[in-house]
């Protein structure tokens, strides 16, 4: 069998790539600086925009709601308004904004601003109708916001994030490569017989690989516009056309390189997702995956099988509780949970189609149940750092490999016993 070269064989290669990747990085940050300095122009500007979350909070005996809206530019902010405001989730307004004091930092981010709705619309978008479609079927709240999540990318209710964060499931219910996965498998078990049916008859001259990947990757790039382009999305999605010009020019795919190569293309296109959480976590998840199979590429399948969820779910452990800081006694379940996702998911999305959406229901009410008890432990930022160094560095040192499964393990035995 003909051996995959690597990526980069020289240095020179390599500073070819980030010459490239610097000039459109500074590219990008020109066009978004111009945006910039056209919304901070005037005092006030008008947007169209979503809202993503609305929920109420208290301060000093007042209470206000908290939107969180995303711009069709791709802004993200928040903003305030009256208790009596009505329930806007999901839906399109016209606001007015007055950017006071925005930095170009902050406008790359997330933001806070004074704001005034101006008109709700009344037409519903293609998302919302699907989101209704979903609603009609369930009968409580929980499994429609939980499949929304799914199908949607509709952001979960705080109660629910707490919840998934505490089972340890979060990166379910985040679209990301693991779900990316699972529709290309889909759509490419649909296609191939249809386009195999055609190729016989009239193109036998074609490359079926090739081909197929394009209907794919179109199908799936019209469904992450769709969701509004999620930044775990756009990595996983470029991930995927990464990867495949890298495999059809007979490059090494399962490699550092690649991750990185797909990172920085990422961040130099879109640099908002360098302030991305989701972006990173997405990344992260890939990265212990292919220091995985990197380190242990000597075992069989059937053991890679078994231990690659195990060992994902040791070395994202120290990001879940940096970040979430939330844990239970069922928290390690969520290996089994995400197994069992993988025939849950298509299934899922059958049963929504064919109208018997709620038939999981009970099951979902159950495992939530499971979630609101838990405990707070915090991973303190050094050791936090400490754990990012040695990722890194066992990517070259089997001696670092080995202390970061170390560390993770006796993070898991920690979080164990203050639950047990």
């Amino acid at each position: 069998m003909i051996e995959r070269v690597s990526l980069f064989a020289s240095k020179r290669d390599s500073l070819f790539l980030i010459s490239i990747v610097s000039f459109i990085l500074i590219f990008s940050l020109s066009l978004e600086y111009i945006n910039y300095k056209k919304f901070t122009n005037f005092d006030s500007a008008l947007l169209d925009a979503t809202v993503l979350k609305q929920y109420t909070k208290s301060k000093n005996n007042r209470e206000y709601q908290v939107l969180k809206l995303k711009s069709k530019d791709n802004l993200i902010f928040y903003t305030t308004a009256k208790k009596s405001l009505q329930d806007l989730k999901n839906q399109e307004v016209e606001i007015e904004i007055w950017p006071k004091d925005l930095n170009f930092y902050k406008y790359l981010t997330t933001f806070y601003g004074y704001s005034k709705i101006t008109e709700i619309k009344s037409t519903s978008s293609t998302k919302q109708n699907l989101n209704d479609y979903i609603s009609s079927m369930h009968k409580e709240k929980e499994p429609q916001n939980i499949y929304q999540a799914l199908y949607t990318a509709t952001p979960l209710d705080i109660e629910l994030q707490k919840i998934f964060s505490t089972l340890g499931v979060s990166h379910l219910l985040a679209i990301s490569g693991f779900h990316l996965g699972v529709l290309s498998a889909i759509l490419f078990f649909i296609m191939r017989p249809l386009y195999g049916f055609f190729q016989d008859r009239f193109f036998p001259y074609r490359n079926s690989k090739f081909d197929l990947f394009m209907l794919v990757g179109l199908a799936l790039f019209t469904y992450m516009l769709f969701l509004d382009s999620p930044p775990s999305l756009i990595r996983a999605f470029g991930m995927l056309v990464v990867g495949f010009i890298l495999y059809d020019r007979g490059i090494k795919i399962i490699s550092m390189q690649t991750l990185f190569l797909t990172i920085l293309l990422l961040l130099a296109l879109f640099p908002r997702l360098l302030f991305s959480l989701g972006f990173w976590l997405s990344a992260s998840g890939v990265f212990y995956i292919f220091l995985f199979l990197i380190h242990f590429k000597h075992l069989s399948k059937v053991w890679q099988f078994i231990l690659l969820p195990v060992w994902v779910y040791l070395l994202m452990l120290p990001f879940s509780l940096a970040i979430f800081e939330n844990f239970s006694i069922y928290h390690p379940l969520s290996i089994l949970w995400t197994t069992l996702f993988t025939l849950f998911y298509p299934l899922s999305i059958l049963l929504h189609i064919v109208g018997f959406g709620d038939i999981f229901d009970p099951a979902l009410l159950w495992l939530l149940k499971l979630g609101e008890d838990g405990v707070l432990i915090t991973l303190n930022q050094y050791l936090f750092f400490l754990y990012l160094l040695l990722s890194f560095g066992a990517i070259f040192n089997r001696l670092c490999m080995r202390l970061l499964l170390g560390f993770a393990l006796s993070l898991f035995i920690y979080a164990i016993y203050h639950v047990a």
